[in-house]
């Protein structure tokens, strides 16, 4: 080809070299992505060790560590209702070797009720995929005369801010699922705020509040042997570690339906490539039934969701709790 000043280009050579070019931009962020993980990854967990995050954490990643041939290394970030893991994650480098174990108190919650905890949830965090789902039971000391929901429900409304419950926190969502109940049934009741749902299930079993909502490991147990009395398990189906407790849903709160969810984010920016690989490996691990029985023994529920899916549910779940937050004028400053 001649050009307007009479130079001669030989085409086919030039789309070479500019391909070659290219190509030694592109190649290192491709080939980055292709073999990853080629270190080990660090998966940041919000709870101590023996806590829910920490115990999926370890389990999400030994077999996500076996499959990829290197290390997925959890590390413990515990403090600030979870604000700390979140800040140490969303501040991490964008290359899939930090990832996050996040929850809906975390992501969804916290951030409404503090405005200056540091971290964007939809900003600030690249969702990955959800994988586990944990109910609460909303459990009596057996000293209270209700010996079901409906007597329950109908105490309390006989009552009106007698009945003392418990959680694990202001804005815990132990807390948040009481408030979203007693909205739905009309009831008023009394919130006491304690350190720990450990904490919290042993003022139930004092007589020191009558009620609370728990998850299902601190007191599976106990209701077993009597101690505690069940009412309602705050999810839509029966968990299969307590299957003879009812949903709220199948005893007349229609569509009640709250849990805990626990999934992977990276910080911002993470590679749509990375995400892929990690969402396919994530997803057939908690479809494995070894997996499967191990996560019904702690009593979660397998709720793996695909990239695009749990991105939406975050952004629905914080408009849910910021309806609920204003209704009530939860703040935590």
């Amino acid at each position: 080809m001649r050009t307007r000043n009479g130079t001669t280009i030989n085409v086919l050579a030039l789309l070479a070299v500019l391909s070659a070019a290219t190509a030694c931009l592109l190649s290192p962020a491709l080939a980055q992505d292709d073999t990853y993980p080629t270190r080990p990854v660090r998966l940041i967990v919000s709870s101590l060790p023996g806590g829910n995050p920490d115990v999926m954490g370890r389990l999400l990643a030994e077999r996500m560590g076996a499959d990829f041939g290197k290390a997925v290394v959890v590390e413990n970030v515990p403090g600030a209702g979870g604000a700390l893991s979140a800040n140490t994650a969303a501040k991490a480098a964008p290359d899939g070797y930090t990832l996050f174990f996040g929850d809906t108190g975390i992501m969804a919650i916290q951030p409404l009720l503090k405005p200056q905890i540091g971290y964007d949830p939809i900003k600030d965090f690249t969702p990955v995929t959800g994988l586990v789902a944990l109910p609460t039971i909303l459990v009596a000391n057996t000293k209270v005369p209700a010996q079901n929901l409906a007597e329950f429900i109908a105490l309390a409304k006989s009552e009106p801010g007698k009945i003392l419950y418990g959680s694990p926190g202001v804005g815990s969502i132990h807390h948040m699922t009481m408030a979203m109940f007693a909205d739905r049934t009309g009831i008023d009741v009394l919130h006491v705020p304690y350190r720990a749902g450990t904490a919290m299930v042993n003022g139930v079993l004092t007589g020191e509040i009558q009620a609370g909502w728990s998850g299902i490991p601190n007191v599976q147990q106990l209701i077993a042997g009597g101690q505690l009395r069940a009412y309602c398990i705050s999810v839509l189906a029966r968990s299969a570690s307590t299957p003879d407790i009812p949903t709220c849903d199948e005893l007349g709160i229609k569509g009640f339906n709250i849990a805990t969810v626990m999934g992977l984010y990276g910080p911002a920016g993470l590679s749509p490539a990375i995400v892929a690989r990690l969402q396919a490996e994530a997803a057939k691990i908690v479809r494995e039934p070894a997996m499967a029985a191990r996560m019904e023994q702690l009593g979660m529920i397998a709720e793996e969701h695909g990239t695009a899916s749990w991105a939406a549910l975050l952004k629905s779940e914080i408009a849910r709790y910021g309806d609920l937050a204003r209704k009530l004028n939860l703040k935590i400053q």
